[in-house]
């Protein structure tokens, strides 16, 4: 990648900043700039914790980011775990087989092309930076070389917020991002795992699988185990109990 591209971004991403610090938000908008995109958002995943959005650009993004965290499939998901990837027609009966649940909800909600890209420096793995436009069609050659150099930008960013922060708090001194850290899915998760007797991975599914089975928010299931409306039961058919069962 060359320096005239790298410094050509830096000062898109500059520009977006009007004069503040550089955040992630102003990378995300350069991003949109450079690619053609339509919305932007990234999503950390730290160790073995659930995803979270830590910015979101609108409504829409911040909704797709949910529809991924509760169903634990999707572009950014698989970008996380591998390379970039990348769909320029969520409609497409291959995409349709990959992430059946996924691609009919990001439909839904008008977003038609996805460009997930992995936010790492070696076997290091932050997050992913996912970019979403409402009409189909891939990133050119270009558009996807400047994609790839702002998420390196990114990583950097939040590499820097690991060294100088606590890492559970990456997002201290940048602009509200769209939605909440989600604290109760994490302590949701731990709950499931004492109350099932399995690991946190296991547990993560069995709270996903509850949200998706009954058409509710992955963090509004949480909420409802951690003030203990909703108790998972290895001893029922279902495993789940409500409360005062």
């Amino acid at each position: 990648m060359n320096a005239d591209r790298r410094m050509r971004l830096w000062g898109l991403v500059v520009a977006h900043a009007r004069g503040e610090a550089v955040t992630v938000e102003h990378v995300c908008a350069a991003a949109m700039s450079a690619a053609g995109v339509d919305s932007a958002a990234v999503a950390l995943a730290l160790s073995a914790s659930p995803r979270e959005t830590m910015y979101a650009s609108d409504p829409v993004a911040a909704e797709v980011e949910e529809l991924a965290l509760t169903l634990g499939e999707g572009p950014g998901v698989d970008a996380f775990a591998g390379g970039p990837v990348l769909v320029g027609d969520l409609s497409a009966p291959d995409c349709l087989v990959r992430w059946p649940v996924f691609a009919l909800g990001a439909l839904r909600v008008g977003v038609r092309a996805v460009f997930a890209l992995p936010l790492q420096v070696g076997g290091i793995r932050l997050g992913v930076l996912d970019l979403y436009r409402a009409r189909p069609g891939d990133l050119d050659r270009e558009q996807l070389a400047d994609a790839l150099v702002l998420a390196d930008t990114a990583c950097a960013l939040l590499l820097d917020a690991v060294s100088e922060r606590d890492p559970r708090r990456l997002n201290a001194g940048a602009p509200e991002p769209a939605g909440p850290p989600q604290p109760e899915v994490h302590q949701a998760t731990g709950m499931i795992t004492v109350q099932l007797g399995v690991s946190v991975a296991v547990a993560l599914v069995r709270l996903r699988a509850h949200a998706y089975a009954h058409d509710r928010r992955l963090r509004d299931v949480a909420a409802d185990v951690v003030a203990r409306r909703l108790r998972f039961d290895p001893d029922t058919e279902t495993g789940e109990h409500g409360e005062g069962s």
